[in-house]
């Protein structure tokens, strides 16, 4: 064979491959196979139970008026006492001179007010008979209203001081226990300082620390069902009385208050408790975990599009993390479909064949 067919041959033979293989059909990928979900807003409950204790509603710090140096102590820890009880007290020797002094000064004013009374008394007659001029009656009347006076306020003194005499004794004021003590005897205690603590007698609260994104949520029902760690068969409920304003800064947590129901079961005071309540979302969308993915580091959702069946991924704000589940709180509009399973394998505008989640 000539050297020159030896070189065009081999290039007709693959241009002619190439116009069979111009007019091949590509063979095209079938779409992917997922499970998807309908986007359903609707009310989502959960469960929420917590550790509290029982403490009294109404709790008050004991303390004395006036400083001075303890000489007696009644109540202890743990102790119930009635509302005239004698918890504690002070030396009263200070006290007793003052008041010794104002019943001295009370007695030299009450003389006093007897010699004003006689001599205006006197000046009286006189001045009626024409034995006394006008300005000596005058004097005698201004002198008998300065000893009354004087004596009012020598009166003020003796009860000022007889107050006084009473403030070194401590009395529990209402009936209650006492849970906590801060004095001893021999000990000098300050005015206004913290003798005892007393949980009075009467209503009782389950206190609880709660964490604060709880408070996006509302309680499906204000009845509250309470039972002892120690014993869960005593069980009675409780209605939130009181929520704290505040965050506390070391914990994170709000503190809540839920009144013990009164007609049930007593509960100890300082008693570990459970509290349960069911706290509700409404409008929103709970979908299963398994569709949860991510974009740029924030959560997302494939949504598939009704019209051509393709795949989009779609930024969604979680309004929370349940167990297995997430609840969307924005993001989704009603009836959109989202793929449930399978969303890992795919990319962004690819197409799916969508099997509704439940369907045979």
């Amino acid at each position: 064979m000539p050297a020159g067919l030896r070189v065009i041959a081999p290039l007709l033979t693959a241009l002619a491959l190439a116009a069979c293989g111009k007019g091949a059909p590509r063979a095209e990928r079938p779409p992917f196979a997922v499970v998807t979900q309908k986007a359903e807003p609707q009310s989502y409950e959960s469960l929420v139970t917590l550790t509290g204790t029982v403490r009294a509603q109404v709790q008050s710090d004991l303390s004395f008026r006036i400083s001075g140096r303890v000489i007696e102590r009644n109540a202890d820890v743990g102790q119930h006492v009635t509302a005239d009880s004698l918890l504690a007290r002070l030396d009263p020797t200070e006290q007793q001179a003052d008041l010794r002094a104002a019943q001295a000064g009370l007695e030299g004013a009450q003389a006093t007010m007897r010699q004003a009374d006689a001599a205006f008394a006197r000046q009286k007659t006189l001045l009626a008979n024409g034995y006394a001029t006008k300005a000596a009656f005058d004097l005698a009347q201004r002198a008998r209203r300065t000893a009354a006076g004087s004596l009012d306020a020598a009166q003020a003194q003796v009860a000022m001081a007889k107050e006084s005499q009473s403030y070194t004794e401590l009395r529990a004021g209402h009936p209650g226990m006492i849970t906590a003590r801060n004095i001893e005897v021999g000990q000098v205690a300050q005015a206004a300082q913290t003798a005892f603590t007393l949980a009075q007698d009467g209503p009782r609260d389950a206190v609880f620390a709660l964490y604060e994104s709880a408070f996006t949520r509302k309680l499906s029902s204000p009845v509250i069902a309470l039972s002892l760690v120690s014993d869960p068969s005593v069980k009675t409920t409780g209605r939130v009385r009181e929520v704290s304003p505040v965050v506390d800064v070391r914990t994170g947590t709000v503190q809540v208050k839920v009144q013990i129901d009164p007609n049930g079961p007593a509960l100890p005071l300082g008693a570990a408790v459970t509290g349960s309540g069911r706290l509700r979302l409404d409008n929103v969308v709970v979908l299963p975990w398994t569709a949860l993915s991510a974009r740029d580091g924030k959560p997302a959702l494939w949504v598939v599009d009704s019209a051509d069946h393709a795949a989009h991924l779609r930024p969604v704000t979680i309004a929370l993390y349940a167990k297995e589940q997430i609840v969307l709180g924005d993001g989704l509009r009603p009836g959109e479909s989202v793929v449930v399973e399978g969303g890992k394998f795919l990319r962004e505008g690819q197409v799916v064949a969508p099997r509704e989640e439940g369907a045979p």
